[in-house]
């Protein structure tokens, strides 16, 4: 059965990454971790010379509630890794203590003095591909409302439940990152009911075309609109306001807020080994829904950390 985290690159591409990350929301609101497994120009051993440049890279990112990121990267070589075939399914990757499968990650990071280590379960209802331009590059959404158990450790410090939190699991590819692109994802609650989420995505193309697109998943249906208009955007305070319509009159009022500590400014190094370019992310964002729909009272979904935006370029 083909699923959403299959391998697209084989290890003699010369230059595309391929990347398989999560957004994990702790359940106690203590804050949130980021994970990346990187896969990067392997068939040109990464980017050589460049510290940052490892063809293989295991990312952690901790964003605590009361205070400001940190970010853990360790990077490493192409031999010792097990990764499944292009094409095949379940996915595997695994470098040591390190791995990634269709339902469950692990890690062991030792950088700068700090140990981060973690092993995750992860099961949803709702998987989606928001983007697939074939070779140029994908995005894919294989666990949109994932729930996380097990347990990750920082430094001695333990973060552990059943569940642990909520968020999402995604698979991104490409041949060069975009000039410009905008993406969030949110996680709503709901007491008594199944989670919705709502993701978003805006990049540049070529000839100067623009990619929208915005997927809702709400009381077990999706919903894709094709014609997302931004209302405001804007890195300095960190916000993205937008909205939809369907064609069945589905209407969208969606605001997320990305202000605070928990903004983080990392680099990102370009396919093409020529430097880095600067991403924006922020994994504790505030998001709020409002759902019109005719012949219905409206909706409004709200959550205070469950979401998570993310900027490059653009104001």
């Amino acid at each position: 059965m083909a699923t959403l985290n299959e391998v697209f690159s084989g290890l003699s591409v010369k230059r595309r990454y391929e990347v398989w990350f999560l957004r994990v929301g702790l359940a106690d609101r203590s804050g949130a971790w980021w994970f990346r497994y990187l896969l990067m120009n392997p068939g040109r051993g990464g980017c050589a010379g460049n510290p940052r440049g490892m063809p293989v890279q295991v990312w952690a990112t901790w964003f605590p509630a009361d205070g400001k990121p940190q970010t853990f990267i360790q990077g490493l070589p192409l031999e010792g890794l097990d990764i499944s075939r292009r094409g095949q399914s379940p996915l595997h990757l695994r470098m040591g203590e390190n791995s990634i499968e269709e339902d469950s990650c692990r890690g062991s990071l030792h950088v700068d003095g700090h140990a981060i280590a973690w092993n995750l379960r992860y099961r949803s209802t709702f998987a989606v591909t928001l983007s697939n331009k074939g070779w140029i590059g994908f995005s894919r959404t294989p666990h949109s409302d994932a729930l996380f158990s097990g347990q990750i450790t920082l430094d001695g410090r333990s973060f552990a439940g059943e569940p642990l939190g909520f968020g999402v699991q995604g698979h991104n590819c490409g041949f060069r990152h975009r000039n410009f692109w905008r993406w969030t994802h949110a996680y709503f609650s709901r007491s008594g009911q199944p989670a919705s989420t709502l993701e978003a995505l805006v990049y540049e193309m070529p000839f100067g075309l623009v990619f929208r697109k915005a997927v809702l998943w709400h009381d077990g249906q999706r919903y894709v609109f094709g014609k997302l208009q931004e209302s405001s955007v804007s890195k300095e305070p960190f916000h993205w306001n937008f909205h939809c319509v369907g064609h069945n009159g589905l209407r969208l009022e969606a605001a997320i807020d990305g202000r605070g500590a928990s903004v983080h400014r990392l680099p990102y190094i370009k396919t093409d080994c020529s430097g880095s370019f600067e991403v924006w992310n922020n994994s504790l964002a505030s998001a709020s829904l409002l759902i019109q729909t005719v012949g219905r009272a409206d909706e409004k979904l709200e959550t205070a950390t469950g979401a998570v935006l993310e900027m490059v370029g653009g104001p």
